[in-house]
């Protein structure tokens, strides 16, 4: 079967493509489209960035939402029914002739580029911030952090994405809805898009993907595909079957359900943060250093719990929330706890053919503090070394109720049972903040590699938690790097 997509206006189509792939090796090979460049073919540079449309919204008012993406860990079969804007596709028609979009001249006038290489993926993630729907509110610095460059120092792009006004996003929603209704990827057992090792299972709701993966149980579930296209693209890892959960509709919604949030697995993190993060401020100040804009415009959060990554930076803020995991197999769901999905290093409470859901956020409890705090070398899209969450109760300065969780201290995210305890029913002060910093040697035996030694993840970690007491005994204190994303500070 064929994927047809629209690029730059106009329908292209891919028979018989490997469904591993990307969206970057077919435009610069297979449709001759150069100007999207390869940096690093793993989703950190931004030199590949184009931007990515699809239908959403109800039948009768169904619009084009826009976002930018890195093309080259979006494997090809995930653009069906979608369109896709390169850099080619930015500059204005004047009758025969092309005039450089403002985004474009921006960048000239204000000399944004020397060598060139990362610009093509600048204008775009620019000529993004200019048609996305909320992308004009978003702060230069936040839009620009997947986008690296190594020769101008930045100035000059800002200085050039400032004079750049919003505008109305391209209209191709006649041009998708025709797509659409061709549904080229309905499930079909018989006759999946196939390479010639590899098949893409892409089912239409969530009954149809259950069933999907009983039959096909080793298949690796694809949802925004940034680590898995790291797979392909770093690791060479043989994929033969996939199942794509990105048109399942069930799986893409945020709604309120019994004191909280449901959150579905295919909610990429983009679309959850303005809500998460009303829920929880601290949140979603850690939700905007997580990835780039690119990577949150295309992960998930269900698919970063169902990876299962020790370092991975949602677990540990929903483990100290309390949040619980809907699994699903066949025609049965079942609810656990999400802190008990973590068993051990790459194993998790996961019977073969079963998927993650979605996953459930209480509300926040009157009178509960809640803070995470996310450590990594760079600030911005940057792996975690160590990220703490505390969700901690007190009434009349005594600790009433407390649930910490920390990321890159173990195997999995893990609870700090051991400090908790050693804080419940303690008055909340000095002494006792010294007893639970203590206490946490007895729950982490942190390792040593690249991103921090395990003495400096057991100190970081015990600051964290010191952290915490000081921000809550002094608001007026300045204990936060500065950022642009809030306007205001956070760690």
């Amino acid at each position: 079967m064929a994927v047809r997509f629209l690029l730059n206006g106009e329908v292209v189509e891919a028979e018989g493509v490997d469904p591993t792939r990307t969206l970057l090796e077919h435009l610069r090979g297979d449709l001759r489209r150069t100007g999207t460049k390869e940096g690093c073919a793993e989703g950190d540079c931004g030199s590949c960035t184009v931007l990515v449309g699809e239908l959403e919204g109800e039948a009768a008012d169904r619009k084009v939402s826009w976002r930018a993406v890195n093309s080259c860990i979006q494997f090809v079969p995930m653009l069906d029914g979608k369109a896709v804007i390169t850099v080619e596709g930015v500059a204005r028609k004047n009758g025969a002739k092309d005039e450089p979009h403002p985004v474009q001249a921006a960048m000239v006038e204000h000399h944004g580029s020397q060598c060139g290489f990362c610009t093509p993926g600048i204008v775009m993630s620019l000529y993004g911030r200019a048609v996305a729907a909320k992308g004009a509110d978003a702060p230069v610095d936040e839009v620009l952090a997947g986008n690296l460059c190594r020769c101008t120092g930045y100035g000059p792009i800002i200085a050039a994405a400032e004079t750049i006004i919003p505008e109305a996003a391209p209209d191709v929603a006649d041009k998708l809805a025709g797509l659409k209704r061709d549904e080229a990827l309905s499930l079909d057992y018989a006759d999946p898009i196939a390479g010639l090792t590899r098949r893409w299972f892409a089912p239409l709701s969530v009954d149809e993907l259950a069933k999907t993966y009983a039959a096909y149980p080793d298949a690796v579930v694809v949802a925004g595909a940034t680590d898995i296209g790291l797979w392909v693209t770093k690791l060479r890892k043989p994929l033969k079957t996939l199942i794509d959960i990105g048109r399942v509709e069930e799986l893409k919604t945020v709604a309120r359900e019994d004191g909280g949030l449901r959150i579905g697995a295919g909610v990429r993190y983009a679309d959850a943060l303005e809500t998460l993060g009303e829920l929880y401020p601290d949140l979603g100040a850690m939700m905007r250093r997580l990835g780039s804009t690119q990577v949150r415009n295309s992960g998930t959060i269900g698919g970063n719990i169902a990876n299962g990554s020790p370092i991975g930076d949602m677990p540990p803020a929903l483990i100290a929330l309390g949040a619980e995991l809907v699994l699903h197999h066949w025609n049965e769901r079942r609810t656990l706890p999400l802190e008990d999905f973590f068993i051990a290093y790459g194993k998790q409470d996961r019977r073969p053919g079963e998927f993650v859901e979605a996953v459930r956020v209480p509300d926040p409890r009157p009178g509960a503090m809640f803070k995470v705090f996310k450590l990594s070398k760079r600030f911005d899209q940057d792996i975690s070394a160590v990220c703490g969450a505390f969700n901690i109760q007190i009434q009349d300065e005594v600790v009433t109720s407390a649930r910490i969780a920390y990321g890159g201290m173990a195997g999995t995210p893990k609870r700090a049972v051991a400090c908790e305890a050693a804080l419940v029913g303690q008055p909340w002060n000095r002494a006792t903040i010294h007893a639970a910093v203590e206490a946490l040697t007895g729950d982490f035996r942190p390792l040593t590699d690249a991103r921090a030694s395990a003495a400096y993840r057991a100190l970081t970690a015990g600051n964290m938690l010191r952290k915490v007491f000081i921000e809550s005994a002094r608001p007026d204190l300045e204990t936060r790097v500065q950022t642009y994303a809030l306007g205001a500070a956070h760690g």
